[in-house]
Order: structure tokens, then sequence, then C-alpha cells
């Protein structure tokens, strides 16, 4: 079964490179995003089966895109492709929904057969990965609930990245005291009051690189 996937990476050469391997197989690309907002709006407008997404990018990361199209796009199955390995990540794609999770390093073996599994309706995890998905779930059950909302966790990458709130405000489509509030309500719920303790707080998360 052959499907219609969508490429998100905030790399032009790798989102070419993804390209040629899928098409190569039979695969149709039918579009290309390079952040997690993009990667919601061309999934919305487009509806592809797959949508294959890198976890770090700018503005919004692809484990926050992940958790919406999840939430609002039903069917579409989303692989992730990525260089960490940590458990961390694995248990935060784990409750993002994703039905893949590829590492970088392994792409030209994994991606094709993760597409496959995943088209079949099952979960697909990187081998090189795969000893740690006890421990990831494990990790999941154990460990304490994120309290923000999908909103807030977006506010707080772009806060984390330098934005300021009317950058926030913009960005996001949302009023410059809109965006004031989502940052005062997610430093409540959090117990951090500076910004430097906001981009120690998204590091840790892996919303943003260090």
């Amino acid at each position: 079964m052959l499907a219609r996937i969508l490429l998100v990476d905030d790399h032009a050469l790798v989102r070419q490179g993804l390209r040629s391997l899928l098409e190569r197989e039979g695969f149709t690309v039918v579009g290309e995003a390079a952040d997690g907002l993009e990667a919601i709006q061309q999934t919305r407008a487009l509806s592809p089966d797959i949508v294959v997404m890198d976890i770090s990018m700018p503005s919004e990361n692809g484990l926050n895109a992940a958790r919406e199209i999840h939430k609002s796009c039903q069917g579409i199955k989303v692989i992730l492709l990525t260089q960490h390995s940590e458990d961390v990540y694995i248990a935060d794609a784990l409750e993002a929904g994703v039905a893949g999770y590829v590492l970088k390093s392994q792409v030209s073996n994994d991606l094709l057969h993760a597409i496959r599994q995943v088209l079949g309706g099952r979960v697909y995890i990187s081998p090189g990965v795969s000893g740690a998905v006890l421990s990831a779930y494990k990790s999941r059950i154990d460990k304490k609930t994120d309290v923000l909302t999908l909103r807030e966790r977006q506010v707080l990458q772009l806060i984390a990245e330098g934005k300021t709130t009317r950058d926030v405000a913009s960005l996001l489509f949302i009023s410059v005291k809109t965006a004031e509030t989502h940052r005062s309500r997610l430093m409540q719920k959090l117990d951090i009051h500076e910004t430097a303790g906001l981009v120690r707080y998204a590091i840790r998360r892996g919303l943003v690189q260090p």
C-alpha cells in the first residue's frame, strides 16, 4: 500500500533527500513544511496519510505539532524522525500519540519499514532505541503529568527561543493580551517567575536545544 506523505524538517537538504528516497519507492510526497506550525497548517490543508517530522525545529517543535495533529486530524499518522534516543523524548513521543519513532542515523534502513508498519496499523520504534522503550513507558507512567496546555507549551518554546510577547502573539495569531495571559499562567503553573528559568525548563524538556 502506497501513501501520501508530508515532510517536515527545518533543513531543505534533509527534505530533498527524504523526498528522493520516498519517491523512488513509489510514495507520493504531497507537501513540505519547515516547522511545526506550518506542519499543522499543511496537514489540515493536504490531509496526508502520514506526516514524517523532525522533533527539533524553530517556532514549534515536532512533539507539540504531533500532539495537535493527533488531536485535530484523526486518522493521520505521525512518524518522528530525530537524532534523539533518550528516554524522555521517546516517552513524550508516545504521549503525543506518534505512530513511529525513527533515528536519523538509521533513516535509510528504517524509514521505509516504519511507513509500511504504520500503514498496517502498528507502532514502529527504531531498533537503535527499542531497548529504551520499556524504560520510556515507565518514565511516562512515573513522571509528573505535564500541567501545561498545548498552547502554553507553544508559548513556552517561543519564549525560550527569545521571542517577545508581541512576537508570540503574531506567530500564534492571538492578541498580545492573550499571549501575556498564557505567559502568566505557565509561569504560575511551573512556579517559575523569570525568563531564564523558563528557558532552562524548556531545555530540560527538550522543547529547545541548549
